[in-house]
């Protein structure tokens, strides 16, 4: 499985904002630009919450197996390979939908004089942020979910018997 780049997601928010900029414009000069919905941070931050939680879990088990507490409740292989692709989703998912309230939110700044336009931008930002929320766990996830490197991986260190 490989890692999330942050090159990538940056990437994905740049060229999502950039497009979501120009479709916002078009679409103003033609008619009503569509709604940023009040329910984009909130669904934004749930996720982000979620992700946070199952990472915590997994490292509170992870930490309790480690030490060999008595009754510690071991990880699940697939299950932490499950978590750790719903953090990659989440967080390309998030860049992609981040990307397009950001856009929006910039060509919103345009028009702050209007009050359902504010409303509108600060909605967008909420999602920007809430959206970088859910980056951030999904790294943090990655990382809680890391196997640890072997000490003598192939190629280095003893030479192999034959």
């Amino acid at each position: 499985m490989k890692q999330l780049r942050i090159r990538v997601l940056a990437g994905l928010f740049m060229v999502a904002g950039v497009l979501s900029w120009a479709g916002a414009r078009l679409w103003d000069s033609v008619g009503t630009l569509p709604r940023v919905p009040l329910a984009a941070p909130i669904v934004l931050a749930l996720i982000a919450v979620v992700l946070l939680a199952t990472a915590l879990s997994i490292r509170t088990r992870l930490r309790a197996q480690r030490e060999r507490s008595p009754g510690a409740k071991g990880v699940d292989p697939l299950m932490a390979a499950r978590a750790v692709v719903f953090g990659q989703a989440s967080a390309l998912v998030a860049a992609l939908v981040s990307g397009m309230y950001g856009g929006t939110g910039v060509f919103l700044l345009e028009s702050l004089d209007v009050p359902a336009r504010r409303d509108q931008a600060i909605y967008a930002g909420f999602s920007v942020l809430a959206g970088i929320a859910v980056i951030a766990a999904a790294f943090f996830m990655e990382r809680v979910c890391k196997l640890p490197e072997d000490e003598d991986t192939p190629g280095q260190g003893t030479a192999p018997t034959t």
